[in-house]
């Protein structure tokens, strides 16, 4: 293989930040001068984003992107698993269906997934200065390291240098990083070539004999220690568990509630409300009713509709949602939520699960959808109907939709209408991922839920001032040269430090 320099972030458990991290290095050292990539073997998430030759990746590969000042392509992330059950999912290789696999189905398949990923990885990086490669979960997992991809499988097969990625904020970051030293292999443990210690709060000297006994028991050497960064929370978060930990502003003029299913998928379509400074946004769990005080609810998309609509009747929720239009609120569907929101869902393919599966929709808008087999991936632009305003996004979906309501459509996407809304003006649907991101669509669509002055907020440059600022908080705490040293193959004095003996 052509040897781009390249380093890869591993972590020592899920969600360590290290997407962010990925991020915010793409943007230092595009700041720097450097055209940079970003590349992720292996994906699992439901938030997806679709690139410009025609496919679909993980939204944080699409953000580091963004980072990066290019447009997502596919190689960025050759493989996606997006979750259609507990124990199955949706495969995707280099931005196109492969199929559906069971969990352990694809520990077989990765095999044959590896050549596909090397060759991914190859082509993204022959024109540029640095690829930045994110793995997934942690190398430490060594039950899952036979045929791995994400982790130690892929950075010695591509021949790439390690830093290791450790969460103080969960506790434990001690053992984490040892723990990880202590079960990889000797190749592995010698391929580290440091460690970051992530997510600190409080005074960092304070963590001086921490680093200490942690470089002392492995003999990696600490390359910064990051304190946390909060204005994270402005960026699109990649994984369902961020939805958790949301917290609900309260005295906000205006509440949407959210209904948080159980494969939902591109939540991310949410994240310029939740920026909104009058508006609180509610992702209403499992076992909770619907708040009887919110403007509007947004069933938002889905990685299995079938699933989740049977799922929504569990809780109970058609039942509020009928509630909730008695007392004079809207309705709006988004993707797999516009869908539930029609008449029926037929899956006579199976495409979700046994052919020919069927089931009633909530019956607040006259459409009816059948799944089919071709999944639509494309950027589109257009114009909302009832506002007159501009908007742009994205449509990922499979499913046909058809019906007397499509008479009354949502928005026209260059002379193509698109999506339906009841005859009240009440409930609405879409295809369209992203639309909120438009200003000033997005303005006008809160303003006809309730009187209000526009906040003047404009999402997109949001975003860039807060990568920004990630890569300067990475300048000030992360040794950036030395990074970029380990992803040259330069040798430094002071590394590789001497092995620790390990435990007997």
């Amino acid at each position: 293989m052509t040897k781009t320099p390249a380093i890869m972030l591993q972590g020592t458990g899920s969600d360590v930040g290290k997407s962010l991290l990925v991020a915010g290095l793409c943007r230092a050292f595009t700041k720097r001068g450097l055209t940079v990539r970003p590349f992720k073997p292996q994906n699992m998430s439901n938030n997806a984003a679709v690139t410009a030759d025609g496919g679909e990746i993980g939204r944080a590969q699409a953000l580091q992107a963004r980072a990066c000042g290019v447009a997502p392509t596919t190689d960025m992330n050759p493989v996606l698993l997006k979750p259609q059950s507990e124990i199955g999912a949706q495969v995707v290789v280099q931005g196109k269906i492969r199929g559906n696999a069971k969990a352990r189905e694809y520990q077989a398949l990765k095999v044959e997934l590896l050549p596909k990923v090397l060759e991914s990885f190859q082509r993204l990086g022959e024109p540029v200065d640095l690829v930045i490669v994110e793995g997934a979960g942690s190398p430490a997992e060594v039950n899952l390291r036979a045929g791995d991809i994400a982790n130690m499988g892929f950075a010695e097969a591509a021949d790439l240098p390690v830093l290791l990625v450790a969460d103080i904020d969960r506790g434990g970051v001690i053992a984490a990083l040892v723990g990880s030293h202590a079960v990889l292999s000797e190749a592995e443990a010698r391929r580290v070539a440091g460690y970051v210690v992530n997510k600190f709060r409080g005074d960092v000297s304070l963590f001086d004999d921490g680093l200490a006994i942690i470089t002392a028991r492995t003999g990696w050497p600490a390359l910064g220690v990051v304190p946390f960064f909060p204005q994270a929370a402005k960026l699109p978060a990649e994984d369902a568990v961020s939805l958790s930990r949301a917290e609900v502003a309260e005295g906000r003029a205006l509440k949407i509630a959210v209904l948080q299913l159980a494969r939902i998928a591109n939540f991310d379509d949410l994240d310029p409300l939740i920026a909104e400074p009058d508006v609180a946004v509610d992702f209403v769990a499992p076992g909770r009713a619907l708040p009887g005080d919110a403007d509007l609810v947004i069933l938002p998309g889905s990685k299995a509709t079938l699933a989740d609509l049977a799922f929504l009747r569990d809780q109970g929720w058609d039942i509020d949602l009928a509630a909730h239009l008695r007392r004079g609120g809207r309705v709006l569907g988004i993707c797999g939520g516009y869908q539930m929101l029609g008449e029926t869902v037929s899956d006579p393919d199976g495409i979700e699960g046994p052919a020919g599966e069927a089931a009633e929709g909530l019956g607040l808008l006259d459409v009816e959808t059948v799944l089919t087999g071709d999944k639509a991936l494309k950027d589109v632009r257009g114009i909302h109907l009832e506002s007159a305003t501009a908007i742009r996004g994205y449509e990922m979906h499979v499913g046909v939709t058809t019906g007397p309501g499509l008479a009354r459509p949502f928005v026209d996407l260059d002379g193509r209408w698109e999506g339906a809304v009841s005859a009240d003006g009440k409930v609405a649907g879409c295809y369209l991922h992203g639309l909120f991101a438009a200003d000033g669509f997005r303005a006008a669509f809160l303003a006809g839920l309730k009187d209000r002055a526009a906040s003047g907020l404009a999402y997109d440059a949001q975003v860039e001032t807060v990568l920004d600022q990630l890569a300067a908080h990475l300048e000030a705490h992360l040794d950036l040269d030395r990074v970029l040293d380990i992803a040259r193959g330069v040798k430094t004095a002071h590394f590789p430090l001497p092995r620790p003996q390990r435990a007997p």
